[in-house]
């Protein structure tokens, strides 16, 4: 497929190597996909996409979708997140956490163990989540919640972990303080 206006950076590379891959062997992936025993999957939205194409007969070999074991939605993507974002963004950014207004779009389980693992780390957690039970819940764990609009000029570091796309636009960038952190997680 051709980029879309609002593609990444990162995705027209791939589709880039992708084109010139087929230029150079039209059959190279039509070969490789005959010689597959199977892939699995471990995300939600990639899941999500494996039943789309099985629905209208574009899967081209067995997927495993492993997202839904219970090992991996309720331990890794709950528990997991609780170690890696934070490492993640000392990683990236080296900045201190504590002390800062953190906004997290989502409240699944991705969701829970950013907010859980941001407020672990002292910052004030802010959550939006479209569901009203989620949105419940995270009021119920003692969260904030409010619309991203409404208090993306207070946030240090944003947060999405809901696979959706066009949850944070162009006009919630612009709004945002100068040097805050905005991370995906899922």
């Amino acid at each position: 497929p051709d980029a879309a206006p609002g593609d990444s950076a990162e995705y027209r590379v791939v589709l880039d190597v992708l084109r010139r891959s087929l230029a150079r062997d039209p059959e190279r992936f039509t070969r490789m996909s005959q010689e597959l025993v199977g892939v699995t999957e471990e995300t939600t939205t990639g899941v999500h996409r494996l039943y789309e194409l099985a629905r209208d007969g574009e899967l081209l070999f067995p997927a495993i979708n492993v997202n839904d074991s219970v090992t991996k939605s309720k331990f890794d993507n709950k528990y997991g997140i609780r170690h890696s974002l934070p490492d993640g963004l000392n990683r990236a950014t080296d900045a201190l956490i504590g002390g800062k207004v953190a906004f997290v779009a989502g409240y699944g389980d991705v969701g829970k163990g950013a907010a859980e693992a941001l407020r672990g780390q002292g910052a004030r957690v802010i959550v939006s989540e479209i569901d009203p039970i989620c949105a419940l819940q995270a009021a119920m764990d003692g969260f904030q919640v409010a619309r991203l609009e409404d208090v993306i000029g207070q946030v240090d570091i944003l947060i999405t972990g809901t696979g959706n796309r066009n949850v944070v636009t162009v006009d919630h960038l612009l709004a945002m303080k100068h040097l805050a952190i905005v991370a995906n997680v899922g």
